[in-house]
């Protein structure tokens, strides 16, 4: 079955054809050619795919680049608001990383402990959370994590904090 585009897919794909496609148009001129003749061989820019590369490769590294660029911006925000509540990116990460291996939807053996940080319910819920912390989005666990950092530093998670 055949996947249907997302908006952000197609909206990708129309980008990447918009730039390679009058980029080819470009391409350096051969020695005979009159740009070539007036000066302009060094002046026209390079195809923006290289060759043998197949455009549905390039659009992946595209997407690839733009997922990697939203990370880093996404985190870039959350350290910024982290540091206004005092604590900072590096030890929630470390704290997420030892108490789930920071998988936001992990649940403990018995089932009391969820989500990235492993809450128990009464704990998500002195901070504001509701519902099963492991349903709520990464954002909003790390959110709650730094307000219970805040509130009671790293009491919380004796073995990890």
């Amino acid at each position: 079955m055949p996947r249907l585009l997302t908006k952000r897919t197609y909206s990708i794909s129309v980008l990447v054809l918009a730039l390679t496609i009058p980029a080819a148009a470009f391409a350096a001129p051969e020695n005979g050619s009159p740009s070539a003749r007036i000066g302009l061989a060094d002046a026209v820019p390079a195809p923006l795919i290289e060759p043998g590369v197949s455009l549905r490769v390039e659009m992946r590294r595209a997407a690839r680049r733009f997922r990697k660029a939203r990370r880093a911006r996404l985190r870039r925000e959350r350290t910024a608001a982290f540091a206004s509540l005092g604590v900072s990116n590096a030890t929630l990460e470390s704290i997420a990383s030892c108490e789930s291996g920071g998988d936001p939807t992990a649940v403990s053996s018995n089932g009391s402990y969820r989500g990235k940080y492993q809450f128990d319910y009464g704990t998500w819920e002195s901070v504001g959370g509701s519902g099963d912390p492991a349903a709520a989005s990464e954002a909003e666990q790390d959110y709650r994590a730094a307000l219970l950092y805040t509130q009671s530093g790293s009491s919380p998670w004796p073995i990890c904090g």
